[in-house]
């Protein structure tokens, strides 16, 4: 696999607001991999994501991808949103399936990492086979990443603001202006920049 890092490589992204969130995950993936009697080097044997990072993850000492949490969720068996939010996990009342369950990106868990601002949306609705969410893509160029991102599964965005590109592993380059799309296969590495004059946000939708 073709590698992205550089010297060149600006430091993190350490927001106040953004901190807080990183501990609230922290210790929902804690609570969650307790309740499942795992060790956190069993996770990480069962997940692939190196123990130490799982460590830093629960202490909310880092941000990772969404590769690396939809890699922990699988080895959970647990949906990803209930990383981000413990509604995500409530059975629903007398086993009854909602119909519809509404977002507001005010009320959404969020999760601000180096290169993207995550809002998980629709994190209520059990048994989801789609994870929607809101991004904001925060970067600029290759070299802010360590490598392409991949994960099992299929991948929609759609620009809402600004100007996004896509890189995959493959060489392809795929450009796209507000209001357009693109739909993928997310096991091919990729990463999304930003390449308007502001921030892009993007709804993104990925599904195993």
């Amino acid at each position: 696999m073709p590698k992205l890092r550089t010297t060149s490589r600006p430091p993190a992204r350490t927001t106040a607001a953004a901190l807080p969130d990183r501990e609230r995950v922290g210790e929902r993936l804690r609570a969650i991999r307790k309740r499942h009697g795992l060790t956190l080097g069993a996770l990480s044997a069962r997940s692939g994501v190196a123990l130490s990072t799982l460590s830093k993850i629960e202490l909310g000492q880092i941000s990772v991808s969404y590769e690396k949490f939809a890699a922990v969720a699988r080895a959970l068996d647990v949906d990803i949103a209930s990383l981000f939010d413990p509604l995500a996990e409530a059975a629903p009342a007398a086993g009854r399936r909602p119909v519809v369950v509404r977002t507001t990106l005010d009320a959404a868990p969020r999760y601000d990492a180096e290169n993207y601002d995550y809002r998980m949306l629709a994190t209520g609705f059990p048994a989801k086979r789609m994870t929607p969410l809101h991004g904001i893509v925060v970067a600029r160029q290759m070299a802010q990443f360590p490598g392409y991102i991949r994960h099992p599964g299929q991948e929609f965005v759609m620009v809402l603001s600004g100007r996004v590109r896509i890189h995959f592993e493959t060489g392809e380059v795929v450009d796209l202006a507000r209001q357009e799309s693109a739909y993928f296969d997310s096991g091919v590495g990729h990463v999304y920049l930003s390449t308007g004059k502001a921030d892009a946000r993007v709804v993104v939708v990925m599904t195993e």
